[in-house]
């Protein structure tokens, strides 16, 4: 994987107001820490941010003025719930030559069988790689999977250098048959016969009412 160069500026400033301060600007406060050094406190440019996170484990060579260019992979993203910006970055420092351990997005190729359906459990395979090696994706063969078939982790082929952290027996995805139409219809027209029928409220004070009256009307 290629470095992205990201500018940063050191940040002094704590807090939630001062944070706020800093997103105010298209800024994003980060942190960033490793190696057994003392954490190292960043504002980092909000938009070229944003797009660099789009990547999954973006290698980062963090330019900081006046101080030794940052090795670094994104570890945690902090997002509002509501309006999804960024809050906040964790950054783990890293340096070229280490093999860390990280979750890749699995892609998976190829047309099973017409009469199954895949169905996937894992979408991320958790692989060890040098840093400058890891993977954007990997990819994870479907292609003539049969009803019954199943994808297992230690199935899938890994890039050259990179080593399976997952238990090679966890299963990835697997081909169930497909459910025909007429089995559908029938599977709901049971569910709807088991469903039991709800009384309308007041139903049976009115058919009380009406035999009262009818029996007031006969004497």
């Amino acid at each position: 994987m290629a470095e992205i160069e990201l500018n940063a500026e050191p940040r002094n400033e704590f807090g939630k107001g001062a944070a706020r301060r800093i997103r105010r600007e298209d800024k994003i406060p980060a942190v960033l820490y490793g190696h057994g050094t003392d954490p190292v406190h960043l504002t980092l440019p909000g938009h070229q941010t944003l797009l660099v996170l789009r990547t999954a484990n973006a290698l980062l060579n963090i330019h900081v003025e006046g101080d030794e260019d940052l090795l670094a992979l994104p570890k945690q993203v902090q997002r509002d719930p509501i309006k999804g910006f960024i809050k906040h970055v964790d950054l783990l420092r890293v340096r070229r030559g280490e093999k860390v351990t990280v979750e890749v997005p699995l892609e998976f190729v190829g047309v099973a069988s017409p009469e199954a359906i895949i169905n996937e459990e894992r979408t991320q395979l958790a692989i060890q790689a040098e840093i400058t090696a890891i993977p954007n994706r990997i990819e994870a063969s479907i292609d003539g999977m049969e009803v019954g078939d199943q994808l297992l982790a230690g199935q899938i082929t890994l890039p050259a250098g990179a080593e399976l952290e997952d238990d090679p027996e966890t299963l990835i995805l697997s081909a169930v048959a497909q459910i025909s139409e007429e089995a559908l219809e029938a599977e709901l027209g049971e569910t709807e016969a088991e469903e039991p029928e709800v009384p309308v409220a007041g139903e049976e004070g009115a058919e009380g009412a009406e035999a009262a009256e009818g029996a007031d009307s006969e004497s």
